[in-house]
């Protein structure tokens, strides 16, 4: 199966999770068409802006920075981050992630149900 990009909703979400800002989601696969996940899709943070803390039941989420830098919140500890790494975030973990860097921050978030 080949989704085109056509295909992909988009989505700007003003202050996500009780973050900062304007937030830019490109949902690359339907939920429909996840058995086992919830969300795969690319995520536009500019400058400033931030998704707010928050907790995963019975899911995990992994982050894959593609650009850019920023902070993450995991479990109440910040650290830095950058593109090439990846943020994993298990059943019963919160976490938050802020554009902290200079330039735009990228990433693919991945939500496979547990």
């Amino acid at each position: 199966m080949i989704i085109k990009e056509q295909e992909m909703k988009k989505d700007t979400q003003q202050n996500m999770r009780g973050g900062k800002g304007s937030i830019e989601l490109k949902f690359l696969v339907a939920p429909e068409k996840m058995p086992h996940g919830r969300m795969i899709a690319q995520i536009t943070i500019p400058v400033g802006a931030s998704i707010g803390e928050h907790e995963h039941v019975n899911e995990t989420e992994y982050y894959i920075i593609t650009e850019g830098e920023g902070t993450v919140r995991d479990n109440g500890t910040d650290y830095p981050v950058k593109a090439g790494e990846v943020v994993m975030t298990p059943n019963g973990s919160t976490h938050s992630i802020e554009n902290t860097g200079s330039a735009t921050l990228k990433m693919i978030a991945v939500i496979i149900l547990d």
